[in-house]
């Protein structure tokens, strides 16, 4: 009688590992980082709840928005491309070449022309915005958009700051203790 009882708790604990593993494989997957596309359309649907549109004015912004968010993500990538491939050629050497003053000159006027090319696009989607929204509404469109980069670059800054394995969250209101 003992023996099937160890047998039937050692199958019970068996299947009960298997479900585990398998929720935690599931939870894994659930946790893959959301596509650019995807990220504009979650900002465009919150930013229909912030300006609390109806589903007529909803259904005309959102496209609208969308391919705003997709111009200023393709203006902000232009310099990148460029830094990305300095910056792996650097990666190769092991001290970093001192920038000569003809590639910080380019630098500076790469910057200049994307500030150029965001404030083009800024200009060109608040005549397509006034079509559909009052000044206020679109005020607060650029406001929202200033306290959510605000908010992303503390938290950078906050995970800049933390050393490897601090990024734990303390459980239950008690501080994490690093000392070992």
């Amino acid at each position: 009688m003992k023996t099937k009882f160890i047998y039937v708790m050692m199958a019970a604990l068996l299947i009960g590992s298997q479900t585990i593993s398998a929720q935690n494989k599931d939870n894994k997957d659930q946790k893959q980082r959301p596509t650019p596309e995807q990220m504009m359309q979650r900002q465009a649907n919150q930013m229909v709840k912030t300006l609390r549109l109806d589903d007529a004015t909803a259904a005309k912004f959102t496209p609208v928005y969308e391919g705003y968010l997709k111009a200023l993500r393709e203006c902000r990538m232009m310099n990148r491309h460029e830094r990305n491939r300095r910056n792996n050629a650097e990666a190769k050497q092991t001290a970093k070449p001192v920038p000569t003053d003809a590639e910080i000159e380019k630098q500076i006027k790469d910057q200049f022309a994307q500030s150029r090319k965001i404030l083009d696009v800024r200009e060109k989607y608040y005549n397509e915005f006034r079509k559909i929204l009052s000044p206020k509404q679109i005020m607060k469109i650029y406001q929202t958009e200033k306290s959510n980069a605000n908010k992303f670059r503390k938290e950078f800054d906050r995970r800049k700051g933390q050393k490897h394995g601090q990024g734990k969250r303390p459980m239950h209101g008690r501080p994490v203790s690093n000392n070992k």
